[in-house]
């Protein structure tokens, strides 16, 4: 019998955490600032906002190392769910993820990596979808040719991206000279609403539980990756919002439609902002390669369980990569980057596709812990601190979190242009129910 081909533990803690905050840090750390300061009543209530979603995220960062000790197995959330709540529930979020959450995130960061490029180098009309499309495509080549490359790739462009971000955010705090506060008509503080915008820009911490089979002695290694990326990233997204405030100030932070680009022109003139759009291509680049080098872990994984899907479970010895999931997730990636390009707004699109069904299982996620230990399994090299506490404050965040994804919709700037991606994105997930059902006939 020929022998089985399986990931090989190649990843160090060091590679992990890379890939953890290029997970982590995307565009919207350049595009939320400005929202999250309208909702929030000054300076300190701000970075206090800030300062909560590392806290959020540092919860459900522990509740993921506990769960990736006890489940040390490429596939991450699937392998969660298989093993606390049974393979229906298991199938349907790996049916999801491969369809609408890993896919339609993907195309969402690859329409603002368009959208920047395209103020570098503009491809026409439709400039900021084929900027989209090749990015994806390129990323996807690239993860086919092997882990290796795929590595030393994302630890190149978030060396980068954060020596980028840090010369920027201490240039505008060295330079500073935030204009006076102007009284704001109408101001409302919400902090509420300034977390949805927040738990957005650090959402993609979870990706790390895709990584723990090939991770060199994952049952420890995987809480240190969890913990030390958050951090790593709650501490450089405070000096960025730092050095925002530094040239803005509260009020006019709160007024900029492009704060980045603002604080640039402060710092180096109109010719600064091109430079901040390469610091923007990167920061979204080295997202889109950590999401497409763990999305196509959980459809290898679901492969492997699943007859009717077991041309996803090959795994390709040259390079160490699963090929055909990932050929897959491309292809359904430049679909919905085409869907979205029929839009308004590509990346808008995308998140209301998205954000219902990924805030769903994330709630389903966290609450399999509590029937973990509920059934007294075995204990893990690591547990979870102040359990219960902890973990239920971080299921309550993914209940807000999920009611905030359909009530945004349900805004009358956002929801007549897009309320039909939130259907779509239902029902897709949806439509795994009868795929299940057939899978277990076969």
């Amino acid at each position: 019998m020929a022998r089985e081909t399986r990931p090989l533990e190649l990843l160090s803690v060091g590679d992990g955490i890379f890939l953890t905050v290029g997970m982590i840090i995307g565009a919207l750390i350049f595009k939320a600032p400005s929202t999250v300061a309208g909702a929030t009543s000054g300076p300190l209530a701000f970075l206090f906002a800030w300062l909560l979603g590392g806290v959020i995220s540092l919860c459900g960062a522990l509740v993921y190392a506990e769960l990736a000790s006890r489940h040390p197995h490429t596939g991450g959330e699937y392998v969660f769910l298989s093993e606390g709540m049974g393979r229906g529930v298991a199938f349907l979020f790996a049916w999801s993820r491969m369809t609408v959450i890993q896919t339609g995130a993907i195309a969402a960061v690859a329409f603002v990596f368009g959208d920047y490029a395209s103020e570098i180098f503009r491809l026409g009309e439709h400039s900021s979808a084929l900027w989209a499309a090749g990015a994806v495509a390129v990323l996807t080549l690239l993860n086919l040719v092997g882990t290796l490359q795929t590595k030393a790739l994302q630890k190149v462009m978030e060396t980068a991206l954060i020596a980028g971000l840090v010369i920027f955010s201490l240039a505008a705090i060295a330079i500073g000279g935030a204009p006076a506060a102007k009284p704001a008509a109408n101001a409302s503080s919400s902090l509420g609403f300034a977390m949805i915008f927040v738990l957005l820009a650090y959402g993609g911490w979870n990706e790390a539980a895709y990584l723990a089979g090939e991770v060199r002695d994952a049952r420890r290694n995987m809480t240190r990756i969890l913990v030390w990326g958050v951090i790593a990233v709650t501490a450089l997204y405070l000096v960025v919002n730092v050095g925002y405030l530094a040239v803005l100030g509260h009020a006019g932070l709160r007024e900029s439609k492009a704060v980045a680009a603002d604080v640039m022109r402060a710092i180096a003139g109109e010719k600064g902002v091109v430079l901040l759009a390469l610091i923007v291509c990167i920061s979204v680049l080295t997202t889109m390669n950590a999401a497409i080098f763990t999305g196509a872990r959980t459809s290898w994984a679901v492969g492997r369980d699943f007859r009717l899907l077991r041309i996803l479970g090959d795994w390709r010895a040259h390079g160490s990569t699963p090929a055909n999931a990932l050929l897959l997730q491309g292809a359904i990636t430049l679909a919905l980057v085409g869907a979205g390009a029929a839009t308004p707004d590509g990346f808008n699109a995308m998140v209301a596709y998205t954000a219902p069904v990924f805030w769903t299982f994330m709630y389903l996620i966290a609450t399999t812990l509590f029937v973990m230990r509920g059934q007294g399994r075995e204990k893990p090299p690591f547990q979870v601190p102040w359990y219960p506490h902890l973990p239920f404050v971080f299921c309550m965040a993914c209940l807000y979190m999920l009611y905030s994804s359909i009530d945004y919709v349900r805004n009358p700037d956002y929801g007549p242009r897009f309320g039909w991606a939130v259907g779509a994105g239902l029902i897709v997930m949806a439509a795994g129910i009868p795929l299940y059902f057939a899978s277990r006939q076969r």
